[in-house]
């Protein structure tokens, strides 16, 4: 465990916080815009990273979107942190969440292709449901899940991103 910081589960005092880190990707589009009660209702997906003295230096969810499928979402390091290892102790968190909540792969859509792939996520073309899910899926009102399913009116959110999947191993 690092000296520097522990990932946690987030808080409801901690959505004002979570909110400043997501910003700065909001702003270069590399996160989707929120509304503030978003967060809250999505607090129960988040796990944060927070240094002894509880300043919060990175966060990130994970959400399910069907039956042993869910997908990483608003993973956000502050500046001053990145290439110290925050956003890899978090995937490894949601990673441990997503086995507690009985998935069996996690989706994400990101530029940061290289950071994924270390944790074994894959690029994917297609929809890697079968017709039955994807049928299901589409009744969502989710941003997530129309860009997994690789909807048009969500193409302005996924410009120049790259959707992976991670296939979790089974536990031994």
């Amino acid at each position: 465990m690092s000296r520097e910081f522990e990932v946690r589960p987030a808080r409801s005092q901690d959505v004002k916080a979570i909110r400043e880190l997501a910003a700065p990707y909001v702003a270069d589009r590399l996160l989707v815009s929120k509304a503030p009660v978003s967060y809250y209702e999505s607090l129960p997906e988040f796990l944060v990273a927070a240094t002894f003295d509880e300043a919060l230096i990175g966060c990130g969810a994970v959400h399910v979107m069907w039956r042993g499928l869910g997908e990483i979402r608003t993973l956000a390091t502050a500046p001053h942190w990145r290439g110290r290892g925050v956003g890899h102790r978090l995937v490894e968190g949601l990673i441990e969440r997503a086995y507690a909540l009985g998935l069996e792969r996690l989706f994400c859509l990101t530029f940061e292709v290289e950071f994924f792939a270390r944790h074994g996520f894959e690029p994917i073309n297609g929809i890697p449901v079968p017709g039955s899910v994807y049928e299901e899926l589409l009744r969502s009102h989710d941003d997530g899940v129309a860009e997994f399913l690789d909807l048009a009116r969500v193409k302005p959110n996924t410009l120049g991103n790259t959707r992976m999947l991670l296939h979790l191993p089974e536990r031994p």
